[in-house]
């Protein structure tokens, strides 16, 4: 159905789809580690025996990728006009210039040029980050640290969404 001349126009309304996903997985090294945990869990119970050592075994290797996982499913999404990282939701209309930060200027950024009030969605071991500076006058947030893998797409998907 074609609209008339004389219905308004559509007005235009944030998109459903995300413009940007993220998930700040766990490398791989740390699932190697839970396998060892594991097995560090089978032979604290193999005096025990049999059934014990394998209740340890498995006791141990959920537990730690329980924590694993649970520490690597932070996700980065720009959906519906916010920036969503973690728990937090930031409307884009309240953010200001976003910076992608290179490995060394991330890491300055994690300590020494760190300001207490920020909000910081952080993992060492993902080596790129953005910052993006907080407008709003009633939050005291001065800005917002993002680890990224991708973070030009990000700081791509902020301007897209602003604009």
């Amino acid at each position: 159905m074609q609209p008339s001349a004389s219905s308004p126009a559509p007005s235009p309304a944030p998109s459903a789809a995300p413009r940007f996903d993220e998930r700040l997985t766990a490398p791989r090294s740390w699932w190697a580690i839970v396998g060892l945990l594991g097995l560090s869990g089978g032979l604290i119970m193999f005096p025990l025996g049999t059934v014990p050592t394998l209740g340890g075994l498995i006791a141990a290797t959920v537990l730690a990728g329980v924590a694993v996982s649970s520490y690597g499913s932070a996700r980065i999404r720009v959906v519906a006009g916010s920036l969503v990282a973690g728990d937090a939701r930031i409307p884009v209309t309240a953010l200001g210039a976003a910076e992608v930060l290179d490995a060394e200027e991330a890491r300055a950024w994690r300590t020494h040029k760190a300001d207490p009030r920020a909000f910081m969605l952080m993992r060492s071991y993902v080596p790129g980050a953005v910052r993006v500076a907080v407008t709003d006058p009633a939050d005291p947030t001065p800005y917002v640290y993002l680890s990224s893998r991708v973070p030009e797409a990000l700081v791509a998907a902020l301007e897209a969404e602003r604009a």
